[in-house]
């Protein structure tokens, strides 16, 4: 960038309001010699020549390597760049943020993840700059599959998670593993998913012709376990009894499938999409179109961590919620795939990333869809949503006896700190706590959580 290069100052002449041969004039409040509609036109020059400055030196700071910063800028265009940290990273909202941000306790930490679209923002952030401007430094710990995410933040491998949604509830409780108290900071992606089906079962697309048939899932306590009971049962067929559903790590659900040892799966993206891009399977319903909005993925940390470094947490909450503001917008989507396409983030081909952000995808039965919201990025975390999964935890056997859903869901889903750190950021921020919605057309209110878990045929509740 240029150096700005400004004229050397010239004193103004003294300003006699007497002097009859001078045009009258009003005199500016600041005390030089020119009208006040002259000094705010000056006044806003010099403020966008400032903002572009301090913009530029933002740009330097996210990408403090000269060689990193030029390949990023290349590869994605200066406009594009500026534009999508510009419309996240607004000047007024930095310069507060650094008036106010309070010293914190760690700055070196450690978050897991695992390698799919739904981590999206946590990912992103890092080569992105959002937790530098933070003050945090970061080292993402790829991991192979959720019960190996779970233990490392139950034995602080890791400080903070990338979670499947439900499973801070579980853990919390002491389902699956030790009681631990865990909290869930935001929803990384809403929708996202989809069930997929082997290529010999094209001609097979109606559920009620299942039984027998061998499905994987990516972990008990996961939003997919839970939709594709949901979807079996809504058709009749018992998940428990009818077929068999396998915990399978989301990276080796394509070559399960290829292999024959699966008729299909309901995980996350880039691999639904990837069965499609190697040709070992298709597209039979997005999750969108059995909840469209629902949770997925979260980030999540220890209570422990939030009440020994506050600071910190906050600095990680506005880190994550910025990326997730910028996840959200649907011109930023071919920018995010760049991002984290390389090998020490998804490692998949950037053409596979870009169909399942972008929405407009070959579905692997000759059409190519667009839609849109096929995975989005909602950070909220909705307390009714916690509702429903503890509704489905319970309709299922993975918990027994009686349950305060209500208290439950308010210990582990921090929406009030949510909404602080989104109205701090200048971001929308949202109406109440137990938002209502639809599971395959049946409304979930939690305030009748109890009615809506014995309203189903197909239980063990």
């Amino acid at each position: 960038m240029r150096p700005i290069q400004t004229a050397a100052p010239v004193a103004a002449p003294a300003y006699d309001p007497y002097d009859a041969d001078r045009p009258l004039m009003l005199r500016c409040g600041c005390g030089a010699d020119h009208a006040p509609q002259a000094h705010a036109a000056a006044s806003l020059e010099a403020e966008a020549l400032g903002r572009s400055f301090m913009e530029a030196a933002l740009v330097k700071a996210l990408f403090p390597q000269d060689s990193v910063r030029r390949a990023f800028l290349k590869g994605v265009g200066r406009r594009t760049a500026m534009a999508a940290i510009g419309s996240v990273l607004p000047l007024a909202s930095l310069q507060a943020m650094a008036e106010e941000k309070k010293p914190l306790e760690k700055k070196d930490l450690k978050i897991g993840f695992i390698p799919i679209t739904c981590a999206s923002p946590l990912i992103m952030a890092d080569p992105l700059g959002f937790y530098r401007q933070q003050g945090l430094t970061v080292q993402l710990m790829k991991t192979a599959g959720w019960a190996l995410i779970r233990d490392k933040i139950m034995n602080r491998e890791v400080d903070a998670t990338h979670f499947l949604s439900p499973m801070p509830l579980a853990i919390s409780m002491g389902l699956g593993s030790a009681a631990q108290p865990m909290n869930v900071a935001t929803i990384q992606n809403i929708n996202g998913q989809a069930i997929v089906l082997a290529n010999k079962h094209k001609g097979n697309r109606d559920p009620k012709n299942w039984k027998g048939f061998k499905f994987a899932i990516p972990f008990d306590y996961s939003i997919h376990n839970f939709l594709l009971r949901y979807y079996l049962a809504e058709n009749g067929i018992n998940p428990d009894t009818d077929v068999q559903l396998r915990v399978t790590p989301p990276a080796e659900m394509v070559a399960n499938l290829r292999a024959g040892n699966i008729d299909g799966f309901l995980g996350p993206d880039p691999f639904n999409q990837r069965a499609v891009f190697e040709e070992v399977g298709f597209i039979h319903i997005l999750s969108r179109e059995i909840w469209d909005g629902h949770p997925c993925c979260a980030f999540g940390v220890p209570t422990s961590f939030i009440e020994s470094n506050p600071n910190t947490f906050a600095a990680l909450y506005r880190s994550v919620l910025t990326a997730a503001a910028m996840a959200h917008k649907a011109e930023n989507r071919e920018l995010i795939a760049k991002v984290i396409a390389p090998a020490q983030y998804l490692n998949q081909p950037e053409a596979v990333l870009m169909q399942v952000l972008t929405g407009k995808f070959a579905d692997g039965l000759g059409n190519v869809r667009t839609v849109p919201d096929r995975a989005d990025f909602d950070p909220v975390p909705w307390q009714s949503m916690a509702v429903w999964m503890l509704t489905q935890m319970k309709r299922w056997g993975y918990l027994k006896g009686d349950v305060n859903y209500k208290q439950v869901a308010e210990k582990v889903f921090l929406i009030t700190d949510a909404k602080k750190y989104m109205k701090e950021l200048g971001q929308p921020v949202p109406d109440g706590a137990y938002k209502k919605f639809k599971v395959m057309g049946k409304e979930f209110d939690a305030a009748k959580a109890d009615d809506y878990l014995k309203s189903f045929s197909i239980s063990k509740a």
